[in-house]
């Protein structure tokens, strides 16, 4: 009975397999089996397909057989052919092949969230590098006024501040007039859009929307984003998943609204003048 390995699970041990689009497999904790018929690389997820017409979708990962046998599933290779090289960046400007970074500016450019940092990054990136510009993020804007203290803005040392929801009669408009008022008020510029969160800077066209969910104030917005589109938003996790898909959905300036373009050329602008 001591014979052979007996720490083996009797399927045998799970290893890894692409999730193709019409292999069957079958889900073992919900006991449903199907074909897929989709895989979204982004969230991680594969849709199964059973005889019955219905669909069920699952995170990719293990919890799977194929053909009897524990398996892996991962998301599918996608061969192709090297882009070629763009003439243009993602904000529109034109592009310098091989440029090298300039060294970092004492000025910089605050945003209020680590999203609004990533989308800054992915369309203005390769210009803010020419420039010299380095984008900090902000826990919120109640602590813009300290780190003003703790930077010190000057003639040289100007500082841009992107801010979330900033419309007339906020607690970020109250903010943004106190500091503007203030001692170091003309070496910073604060500017703002009128989103609740930046994801709503993203068209909504591209996510396959006609326009973004109204959710009420009772719920955090981007958990009834998620919950009003279907998407999971039990943890953070999974609005960290939300945000990769919908960022993905960005590839230049055309997939953002005007509201926030011109509000980051702004501020660029401020700190490179």
């Amino acid at each position: 009975m001591l014979a052979g390995d007996w720490k083996v699970p009797k399927r045998g041990r799970a290893v890894e397999a692409p999730a193709d689009l019409g292999l069957v497999v079958e889900e073992v904790t919900a006991d449903w089996c199907g074909e897929i018929v989709a895989v979204d690389r982004d969230l991680d997820t594969l849709t199964l397909e059973d005889r019955r017409g219905k669909r069920r979708t699952f995170p990719l990962g293990p919890g799977f057989l194929l053909e009897g046998k524990p398996v892996i599933l991962t998301a599918p290779v996608r061969p192709g052919a090297a882009p070629a090289r763009p003439t243009r960046t993602a904000s529109g400007s034109i592009a310098v092949p091989d440029a090298k970074a300039r060294v970092a500016r004492a000025s910089r450019i605050f945003v209020e969230g680590r999203h609004d940092a990533e989308l800054v990054e992915k369309v203005w990136g390769d210009d803010l590098r020419i420039e010299g510009v380095v984008v900090e993020y902000l826990g919120g804007v109640d602590d813009l006024a300290d780190h003003l203290v703790s930077f010190k803005p000057g003639p040289e040392r100007r500082v841009g501040v992107l801010v979330d929801h900033l419309v007339r009669g906020s607690k970020e408009s109250r903010i943004a007039d106190a500091i503007a008022r203030g001692p170091v008020g003309k070496h910073v510029r604060i500017v703002g859009h009128p989103f609740v969160d930046v994801w709503q800077a993203v068209k909504p066209d591209r996510l396959g929307l006609q326009e973004w969910p109204t959710i009420p104030r009772s719920i955090e917005w981007k958990k009834g984003v998620c919950q009003h589109l279907g998407w999971p938003h039990r943890d953070q996790a999974d609005i960290a998943r939300a945000w990769k898909h919908i960022l993905s959905k960005v590839s230049s300036y055309a997939d953002l609204e005007p509201a926030l373009l011109g509000r980051v050329e702004e501020l660029i602008d401020f700190v490179t003048a």
